[in-house]
């Protein structure tokens, strides 16, 4: 695809993490007391919409490079600046801003938001004119109205020229309980399951999906996709409405799933995808962020900078020299590696979901393989029945799997040191703490995602089967 032009229109705040751990509680109030480690400051609202649409996901054949411009209210105020400089390579077109810039402050320790503090606003925008944003919208490839309830979806201007765009391009639109509606004609909207229920409180339907079908009519769009969490979404267009399941992902942050999934629509509409494609796409990104960690974490790796990535360990010459080389181009770009092992033998559709569930959640997938040595110790005499140099060769095959690197250790600690991927994945119904290797990974700043198995899909009942119709 080409790389598109997009436009985000909205609500921009600025995003405060103040970050700590809290072991008592203070004397005068029985409230904890958290001693401050970092403070981590990023553009919220529709300013993490743009930042998002400027870094293209890992999934589908999406756009690799895109310009940016975030049309915004934006005050002229301390916060202001700064939300202004660290939109990197977005380009800010602002409007008049009422109020002090908004910013919403989290207290966390030990990853868990205790208190949020939000000032400024109200953030309304003053003195546009329709002439202005239809000028900023012109030649937009695609058009995302990133709404957080800050006016900029009421202001009879800017939706006069949403409107007149709509009739002719593609604009999606992510709506807000406090917002405009959607102006007729939008590609596609994009509302969460309760924000759809609140649409039409007291007066429609109760399921996703029949809500989809309704509020599709009821705003005159072409399209609209009702956000169900860990479902996915069900999407419905003039020709009916099916669910666009998701992968099962760990639950960890699911803050700003929103925003990566309306984000990830934009690109792929707008560089040229139909509205089935791109709303696959976004169940998979929005998948792949609440993986990562959700908007915290994505806050706090982007203060850090790209390039703050888990290092490799200095004995990583032992590592195969293409497995070296993949590292360096995935981490030099600012992706994530995923790493999962096994034995995997006899290859069947559970190992398949698996791996495809594990690549979804980031931009290589390299898969420890127990070496035949290592598979006879744990399974006994008799296996594996397929050697590993063919096993490697037919994981090697598969589309989801970047590299495979063969270890002869009982468990996949020693390779894991060497490789440090940023998740580790394993398939089971236990839990991360649960596996000896989660130190390991937390210890260089990686993440440890458990998936649950495809139900009755095992190597040993296919060869216990076998073995009776011999």
């Amino acid at each position: 695809m080409s790389a598109p032009r997009i436009v985000v229109v909205g609500d921009a705040l600025l995003d405060r993490d103040v970050s700590g751990t809290s072991t008592r509680l203070s004397p005068d109030a029985p409230v904890p007391v958290v001693d401050v480690d970092a403070v981590f400051a990023s553009p919220g609202g529709a300013g993490l919409a743009a930042l998002l649409c400027a870094e293209p996901p890992s999934v589908g054949a999406g756009p690799t490079a895109v310009a940016v411009t975030l049309l915004a209210p934006a005050a002229d105020d301390a916060a202001g600046r700064e939300l202004a400089g660290s939109l990197g390579e977005v380009a800010l077109e602002r409007l008049g801003h009422e109020g002090g810039t908004r910013t919403k402050t989290r207290v966390r320790s030990s990853g868990q938001t205790l208190v949020r503090v939000d000032e400024g606003g109200p953030g309304t925008p003053v003195g546009v004119t329709t002439e202005q944003v239809a000028a900023v919208l012109a030649g937009a490839d695609a058009v995302l109205v990133s709404d957080y309830g800050g006016g900029v979806t009421r202001d009879p201007a800017v939706r006069a020229a949403l409107e007149d765009h709509a009739r002719t391009g593609v604009v999606v639109w992510d709506p807000h309980p406090r917002g405009g509606a959607p102006v007729p004609g939008c590609t596609l909207v994009t509302p969460n399951a309760a924000e759809a229920a609140a649409t039409l409180e007291g007066s429609g339907p109760g399921s996703p999906r029949e809500l989809a079908g309704v509020l599709r009519r009821h705003w005159g769009a072409r399209a609209v996709a009702v956000t169900a969490g860990a479902d996915g979404a069900y999407l419905a267009t003039t020709t009916g409405t099916a669910l666009v399941p998701a992968a099962p992902v760990q639950n960890t942050d699911p803050c700003g799933a929103g925003d990566r999934f309306a984000s990830a629509a934009a690109l792929a509409l707008g560089g040229g995808a139909d509205v089935t494609a791109a709303v696959e796409t976004a169940v998979e990104a929005a998948g792949q962020w609440v993986a990562a960690g959700g908007a915290a974490t994505y806050r706090t790796r982007r203060a850090a900078g790209v390039h703050a990535r888990p290092a490799l360990h200095p004995g990583a010459e032992r590592l195969p020299r293409e497995v070296q080389e993949l590292l360096g181009e995935v981490r030099g770009r600012g992706g994530t590696v995923v790493a999962t092992g096994g034995c995997f033998d006899v290859l069947h559709a559970g190992h398949i979901a698996s791996l495809d569930a594990a690549r979804r959640l980031g931009d290589a997938l390299v898969v420890l393989l127990n070496s035949d040595d290592s598979v006879r110790r744990l399974k006994g005499p008799g296996r594996p029945v397929v050697g590993e140099a063919d096993r490697a060769r037919v994981l090697g095959a598969l589309r989801s799997v970047d590299a495979v690197v063969l270890f002869d250790e009982d468990d996949p600690r020693a390779a894991l040191n060497l490789l440090r991927p940023d998740v580790w994945v394993k398939g089971g119904d236990y839990t991360p703490e649960q596996l000896p290797e989660a130190v390991d990974v937390r210890g260089w700043g990686g993440r440890v995602t458990v998936l649950p198995y495809l139900s009755g899909r095992s190597t040993t009942a296919i060869l216990q089967r076998a073995g009776r119709e011999r």
